[in-house]
């Protein structure tokens, strides 16, 4: 991420101090700066993602375990609950993105459980295709208050690396045309067919 010129001098607001968790006011030095806390919510993630990918690694954490409202509630809460006050809370107020609060749990396990079912069933998803859909599946929703992205994209990646057999192993190449992008999101509101927008994310071999 890069950012923008004195970012790292900006101070964060006291809206969003008070949101923040004893745990990350500890850790973070006063005044409270955006890239510090930027940081913090990195090296949190780096440890989360080193930790779940050895799990697929090792074959402990599997395709049928990441699709379910669970494992994406638990990780929205291991991602964000040590900095924020809202980490693995579901939203509860209407947003101009995502559906009505009162819809977001059945339509997050359905949707889901939808997309376990295909997998199991072999009806023709590839890998490629789920972690994709199953990424615009949650978007569609927007379950959190705040890091919905980051979790969605992360749901894909496991998926799709957990899904996959055999070497090289590939991962999605996130950096989009943001434009397009949304475009492509629009349309998956509008036919539930996510595979104009598995196209259109490229792949990378992985390290």
């Amino acid at each position: 991420m890069a950012f923008e010129p004195d970012y790292g001098e900006t101070l964060v607001a006291e809206e969003e101090r008070d949101a923040l968790t004893d745990v990350a006011r500890d850790l973070l030095d006063e005044p409270i700066r955006k890239a510090a806390l930027f940081n913090l919510e990195q090296r949190i993630q780096t440890e989360v993602t080193d930790e779940l990918l050895a799990k697929v690694s090792d074959g402990d954490l599997e395709v049928q375990e990441i699709l379910t409202d669970h494992f994406v509630r638990d990780l929205h809460r291991r991602l964000y609950g040590p900095v924020w006050e809202w980490g693995g809370r579901q939203r509860a107020r209407e947003t101009n993105i995502g559906i009505a609060p009162e819809r977001i749990a059945v339509e997050m396990r359905n949707s889901l459980d939808d997309l376990r079912w295909r997998w199991e069933h072999g009806t023709g998803v590839t890998p490629r295709w789920l972690g994709i859909a199953a990424h615009v599946a949650l978007v569609h929703v927007h379950p959190f208050v705040d890091g919905n992205g980051r979790v969605t994209r992360m749901v894909a990646d496991l998926a799709y690396i957990a899904a996959q057999d055999g070497e090289p192993l590939m991962g999605y190449d996130w950096e989009v045309d943001r434009k397009a992008y949304i475009r492509l999101l629009g349309e998956y509101d509008m036919t539930r067919d996510p595979t104009a927008l598995a196209e259109f994310v490229n792949v990378v071999e992985l390290d």
